[in-house]
């Protein structure tokens, strides 16, 4: 806990490196966000919260914010989402109301102390001015900016009946909505850093009617006209219905705007979306039920041409939540697959005032209570994989194969040395798959393939693919299990042991047994078209092979 294995700062060394190269503004091409010289950008976003009680960016009162920006980037983000109330845009009184003030009239001595110790140039700004201020210093050490109406009224989001839900709410009236979107839009004009901007957080239930999908239509696309018209280099991002979980209304009915080239949709996804399933439930069905069910509600839209952007998703991260923990590896094994934008729920690790409660600790935070340490650094080299893109404009020549994920670990399956053995090791040193018809894995370029020996024996790299023991299908209702036969008939799967070897064993949780995690043999084939490592000569046979017809996969 605190500390980064030293492989893993290097290549989040490359990541920020990578940020800079960004030719803005950013535009879409079909489902990819692209920048201007049409290379593809993934945003590679955590959300850093400023929209609750005191309007003031959390953190402040913890950390210099050019200490936070850049350990932004030093963990592999390139993207910030950064939240904003509708009433710091609309309410000259609240936006001239100074940091000092606003908590003050909360009471929060101690945060005024934190501030004029970390940030003494804040304390006297204004609220508005010290929003600029943070979008200015996450600009200044290259991270791109994603403006998020969170809510209208500040305050902690969401549910049903806080106001904030739906158009026509107690505290959401559209008319002032849409004044406050063109004010931060023609605020941040010119700001090229600034690069989208989401129009509303989470809509949801709301007095009379409530949500409905005529009113989202009418109002969220006025709402994108007055961005766009206002700012036309940001992104346009729009969000769906029931807090964010359902854009399935698209796929009749598509949004009517007179711009093109910058709309993108996001959505949400987190364990405790469906309840406690993955903790009372059979985790390959409900991996397998809940990806479906997101893919046809969301996913949907990659296949109609537009960039889908997971803005919120997250987890406990003190590790003892088993929903939680058995979500998460389903959700990265999805979110590789799909190759989508992310903003992880969130930098906080604390915050000011929450909810009535003075410094509240926020487990679902990527750093500790004093905004010092990385709560949990494991999920660092989990998601380190997900903050490169996998394919996209510009981003390789090469032809597209498969890298093999391990969704638990955030590691890739490599092949070691001229026979094996096979182990997972970073995903940017991945070896290159082909997953034949056949149901073959082979090293892409030679005729060396998986295959299954022994149970409970490492998994072995063999030239002779055509018996049953070098195929592999993918198995249960996660889909996320690989499963062949040993030579002797025993059905095994690709599991993976304590030095990270890839050995086989008898598959787990196939049944609706709750209480197993099959975790350790999840494995997810993800499309790619970034350049691999290079196989030694030796193993390149396929031209030989060629020669003579001998094509075994």
């Amino acid at each position: 806990m605190g500390t980064v294995p030293i492989s893993l700062l290097s290549f989040l060394s490359l990541a920020s490196l990578l940020i800079t190269a960004t030719a803005l503004p950013l535009s879409t091409s079909s489902r990819w966000i692209v920048d201007e010289d049409g290379k593809r950008v993934k945003l590679a976003c955590v959300n850093w919260v400023a929209h609750l009680d005191a309007v003031v960016a959390e953190g402040l009162s913890k950390q210099p914010v050019d200490a936070i920006a850049k350990r932004i980037t030093s963990l592999g983000f390139n993207c910030v989402r950064l939240t904003w109330p509708v009433y710091l845009a609309t309410n000259d009184s609240l936006a001239s109301l100074t940091v000092r003030q606003s908590f003050h009239n909360l009471g929060l001595q101690e945060s005024i102390a934190g501030v004029q110790s970390n940030n003494p140039s804040f304390i006297d700004l204004p609220l508005l001015k010290a929003f600029q201020e943070v979008v200015s210093s996450l600009g200044n050490n290259n991270v791109m900016v994603i403006l998020d109406n969170h809510v209208s009224k500040p305050g902690w989001c969401c549910d049903k009946s806080d106001g904030n839900g739906f158009f026509g709410d107690k505290y959401f009236n559209p008319d002032l909505w849409v004044k406050g979107l063109t004010r931060m839009a023609t605020l941040f004009n010119g700001v090229s850093y600034v690069v989208g901007m989401s129009l509303r957080n989470e809509l949801r239930g709301g007095r009379g009617p409530g949500q409905n999908v005529n009113d989202w239509y009418k109002y969220m696309q006025r709402g994108a006209e007055a961005v766009h018209s206002a700012n036309p280099d940001v992104l346009v991002i729009l969000s769906g219905l029931n807090y964010d979980t359902d854009l399935s209304f698209l796929g009749n009915r598509s949004v009517n705007l007179t711009f093109p080239g910058k709309l993108v949709f996001e959505v949400h996804w987190y364990g405790f979306s469906d309840g406690q399933a993955w903790a009372d439930g059979n985790p390959n069905q409900v991996c397998g039920l809940v990806t479906d069910k997101v893919k046809r509600k969301a996913g949907f839209l990659l296949d109609k041409g537009f960039p889908l952007f997971v803005s919120e998703f997250g987890f406990d991260q003190r590790g003892t939540n088993v929903n939680d923990n058995r979500y998460l590896n389903c959700f990265l094994a999805a979110a590789a697959e799909l190759d989508v934008e992310f903003a992880l729920w969130t930098l906080v690790g604390s915050y000011y005032f929450s909810n009535g409660v003075v410094g509240v600790d926020e487990f679902y935070g990527l750093l500790s209570w004093n905004w010092c340490e990385i709560r949990n650094s494991s999920l660092l080299q989990r998601l380190s994989f997900l903050q490169s893109p996998f394919q996209g404009p510009g981003i390789s020549d090469c032809r597209k194969h498969k890298i093999i994920l391990h969704p638990s670990t955030g590691l890739c399956l490599l092949k070691v040395g001229f026979m094996g053995p096979l182990k997972l090791g970073p995903c940017s040193q991945s070896d290159a798959w082909v997953y034949s018809s056949r149901k073959v894995l082979a090293l892409k370029g030679t005729y060396f393939c998986i295959q299954a020996d022994e149970l409970g024996q490492p998994a072995t790299v063999g030239i002779i693919c055509t018996d049953t023991n070098s195929q592999w299908d993918t198995i249960s209702d996660s889909k996320l299990h690989l499963q062949s036969k040993t030579p002797n008939g025993i059905e095994v799967c690709l599991d993976v042991d304590s030095s990270n070897t890839i050995i086989t064993n008898f598959c787990k949780c196939l049944s609706r047994d709750s209480s197993c995690d099959p975790g350790s043999q999840w494995f997810s084939l993800v499309d790619s078209t970034i350049a691999s490592k290079l196989i030694s000569p030796i193993l390149q046979v396929n031209t030989v092979l060629d020669m003579f017809g001998m094509n075994m996969l």
